[in-house]
């Protein structure tokens, strides 16, 4: 056997590893989203999650790949490794979407829009970004900006479709009463827990898979720092977020630690292969910092975010990718800023036009009954707790 073949297979074996990393999110937001909701509407996330899981990953294999990267070709790696790779990434713009929008949602229409964002509106991002590039050459091409995993390419553009999605179907019945914003608890803080601690561990696989190769010393080191750079955004975002809570309420609140974290792994997402190991301490604390203060004031606009995606997500989405600008010498801060406003401008337009449609045919929002039944019993025959009492 040669050396490249040896290096052929290796790779192969490590994007492999990190796709099954990455597809290990998908019950990590299943049971964050579900320890999140109330118990009335347990049964939906978790369907709304597995589906997404199998109609994203089957469009993007029929439609989406091909828009994306043009050809199945590749040449440090199997194709179908690639693939595979790519494939697991393309249901976390509608987790990110999905989770916003969370207990008032009917499941079809989320479904249809699911299908548009993994056959048209993601793929066309990627193409822009990583891929086949149809926009070479023009004054809108952006594949210079430096997105290691998606920062802007995966968390953004679903924070992006979010904040469209809410803007149309509004809040929970009974989020905001005469102006005043009402409190609605977690109904699982466990399940928030191991939710949250299944996506940072999936994370590695994100980031670390990204840098694509792994077969040399110099690969191996650049994996291992940009896991490393990683955990400690993660880590950084943690401990503000629970100085902050602290310091405003004399109390730690567990979910906006939680999201903290997530808040700090989504700004290093986009360049935690350039930067030293101390650096993601600065940029994740900064994340973790956004978290809790976004989080208030989309709230104060009436923003209805159970799970805190807008703030996560699209906030840290933006702030990493510029961050990136900020702090490497390699890339131009301009870029960045390019890449961040054509990508929120496309995806925001194309996600409003789409939900506003599909809205019109099939209503996304569940009705005020149904919301208060819990839309479980509407959409899915079961509940998740049926010896419980239900707290409406």
């Amino acid at each position: 056997m040669n050396p490249s073949d040896i290096s052929y297979i290796i790779n192969t074996l490590y994007l492999l590893f990190s796709m099954t990393l990455i597809i290990f999110m998908v019950p990590g937001f299943a049971m964050l989203e579900a320890g999140i909701v109330r118990t009335k509407n347990v049964v939906t996330v978790l369907t709304v999650n597995t589906l997404i899981y199998a109609l994203a990953s089957i469009v993007f294999l029929l439609i989406g790949y091909n828009l994306a990267f043009g050809s199945w070709e590749q040449n440090s790696v199997s194709k179908w490794a690639f693939f595979l790779f790519q494939m697991a990434f393309v249901g976390k713009t509608i987790n990110i979407m999905s989770g916003g929008v969370s207990e008032r949602t009917r499941i079809i229409p989320l479904m249809i829009f699911a299908l548009v964002m993994a056959g048209i509106i993601y793929p066309l991002i990627v193409n822009f970004t990583w891929g086949a590039n149809l926009l070479k050459g023009t004054f809108l091409d952006i594949s210079s900006m430096h997105d290691l995993a998606g920062s802007t390419v995966i968390h953004s553009t679903g924070g992006w479709a979010l904040l469209a999605a809410i803007l149309i179907i509004g809040p929970r019945k009974g989020r905001y009463i005469n102006g005043k914003i009402r409190v609605i608890p977690a109904s699982n803080i466990p399940l928030v827990v191991l939710g949250a601690l299944v996506l940072w561990i999936g994370w590695f696989g994100f980031n670390g898979g990204s840098v694509g190769v792994i077969s040399s010393k110099e690969s191996a080191d650049m994996v291992a720092l940009t896991i490393m750079n990683t955990n400690t955004a993660g880590l950084a975002g943690a401990i503000i977020a629970a100085i902050i809570v602290y310091m405003q309420y004399k109390k730690f609140d567990i979910t906006m630690i939680l999201n903290g974290a997530l808040g700090g792994l989504v700004a290093i997402t986009a360049g935690a292969d350039l930067f030293d190991i101390y650096t993601p301490i600065l940029i994740g604390g900064i994340g973790g910092a956004l978290v809790v203060y976004s989080i208030s004031f989309f709230d104060r606009l009436h923003l209805d975010d159970p799970v805190g995606a807008l703030s996560v997500h699209l906030v840290n989405g933006v702030w990493g990718t510029l961050a990136v600008g900020i702090f490497s010498k390699e890339v131009s801060l301009l870029d960045q800023i390019k890449g961040i406003v054509e990508v929120g401008v496309f995806v925001f337009i194309l996600s409003y036009a789409t939900i506003y449609i599909i809205n019109k045919i099939i209503r996304f929002r569940a009705d005020d009954n149904e919301q208060l039944e819990g839309i479980d019993v509407s959409e899915c025959g079961l509940e998740a707790y049926p010896e419980f009492k239900r707290a409406f």
